[in-house]
């Protein structure tokens, strides 16, 4: 949006070989456009006259356009002399900024990051949205091709009766996972019930698990059932399988062998019709070798084995994740669902949750309840995550120069980084050096990964 013509033609043919452009010559035409059309990115001066309902110049438009379409990236376009107007404009929610006169090939490169980072955007609502309300397996949030495998398993054995194993590191999801194959089986009806053996005091691990009648010991003072009693005709998922003791481990082999048992203190033999389900962060297979874990347990335990893949393996899933966990904490707190910055998600992708997909629902809870704005950022992020993150995502070592991407960043690096070095640092004379402006050089310096330690003046 411009009122200069001569401008609005100049952006044109900078843009129109990559973007659908269309133009505003004020603020009404502008706001009519955003209303009426899909618009991903806004390109807007800074210096416009007032219009015809009196509002000023400045940064209008971009309040208009964050009103309108808060999820479409703004940038904005100013004078050498009014650098402070820009940088507020970013303040209020602009994507960024260029000075005038402007290189052409740096209004471009502006504004495909720009409508990158809205196609991120819209591909991770769209995919947030899609699984909102699911069940099953629609449960495991993602598209990554590490997560793709084990759904593809677990939904093969999901119809069966066959004991599964979950293994994966803690956080990664097993409960979720085991409850999913619950529910696209055909016991999806009957109970799904629960347990952390490690949670389980072990001289309660017996009681707990099978039950006791009265009287068995002190404190029993009235039967109860045990949880492969309240699973019958369901399915029984035993977290942490391997902190059960060794006696634990002897009954609990005959339970799935025979699905006979009997209640602690009790004479009776029930029986029970269960899908059993375990799960171990620990590597079993090790334990055994170890002496730690029966050897015939873990064999009838490992009949389908399924891994959970970590967080860090499967990056790609965290945007959507993200968005999706944000919406769960929004409305958990009664907040409106926010967006997720581009900035935000750079950080949590550089991450390597070692508490894996938990760590990442407790971040973003906190974010939501500490922001309480309508975009989430870095500004709450804890300090080894800003560590973690780079300026963007294009400082990504990719200097495979037999790649034309990889040649043109590694001429860019070198250009810019030699105007640095011939200016002594100056920034002001490197860009001019550069023919370019300083806002353009200090976005390139952060995108190549360069050291750019020197004067602003």
């Amino acid at each position: 949006m411009d009122d200069d013509r001569v401008l609005r033609r100049q952006l044109y043919w900078a843009l129109e070989a990559e973007h659908d452009v269309v133009e505003a010559e004020t603020r009404r035409e502008a706001v009519e456009k955003l209303r009426g059309g899909e618009i991903d990115v806004v390109v807007s001066d800074l210096h416009l006259p007032p219009d015809l309902d009196g509002i000023t110049e400045g940064l209008a438009i971009v309040e208009a356009a964050r009103a309108l379409r808060p999820a479409v990236p703004v940038v904005v376009i100013t004078g050498s002399d009014a650098r402070e107007v820009a940088l507020e404009a970013v303040r209020c929610g602009a994507y960024g900024f260029f000075e005038k006169p402007f290189a052409e090939a740096e209004v471009a490169h502006i504004v495909r990051q720009a409508a990158r980072v809205r196609r991120l955007e819209r591909e991770n609502l769209r995919l947030r949205d899609e699984f909102v309300g699911r069940s099953g397996l629609g449960r495991l949030i993602g598209t990554s091709a590490a997560l793709a495998r084990v759904v593809k398993q677990a939904r093969a054995v999901a119809d069966t009766s066959a004991t599964v194993m979950l293994a994966g590191e803690n956080g990664t999801g097993k409960e979720v996972l085991a409850r999913a194959i619950h529910e696209e089986s055909p016991r999806r009806a009957a109970p799904f019930v629960a347990v952390s053996c490690a949670a389980l005091p072990e001289t309660l691990v017996e009681s707990e698990l099978f039950g006791h009648e009265r009287g068995a010991f002190t404190g029993a003072t009235a039967a109860k059932k045990g949880r492969f009693e309240l699973a019958h005709g369901g399915t029984l998922f035993l977290d942490e399988i391997g902190e059960l003791s060794p006696a634990v481990q002897v009954k609990l082999l005959r339970v799935i062998q025979e699905r006979k048992f009997e209640r602690l203190g009790g004479e009776k033999t029930l029986t029970v019709d269960i899908r059993l389900i375990a799960a171990s962060n620990r590597d079993l297979e090790r334990e055994v070798e170890a002496g730690r874990f029966r050897e015939d347990l873990f064999y009838r335990l490992n009949v389908v084995p399924l891994t959970l893949p970590p967080l860090r393996e499967r990056r790609e899933d965290i945007p959507v994740l993200a968005a999706h966990l944000a919406a769960r904490a929004a409305e958990k707190h009664d907040r409106a669902t926010p967006a997720l910055d581009p900035s935000l998600i750079e950080a949590l992708g550089e991450y390597d949750f070692p508490g894996n997909v938990r760590e990442l629902e407790n971040l973003i809870e906190r974010l939501v309840v500490l922001s309480n704005a309508p975009r989430l950022g870095t500004e709450h992020l804890p300090e080894k995550m800003l560590l973690a993150a780079p300026a963007h995502e294009d400082a990504r070592d990719r200097r495979d120069e037999t790649t034309l991407e990889g040649a043109t960043l590694a001429l860019r690096r070198r250009l810019v980084a030699g105007a640095l070095q011939a200016e002594g640092g100056n920034k002001v004379a490197a860009a001019r050096r550069l023919a370019i402006s300083r806002s353009y050089l200090h976005r390139l310096i952060s995108e190549l990964g360069i050291d750019g330690k020197g004067e602003d003046e």
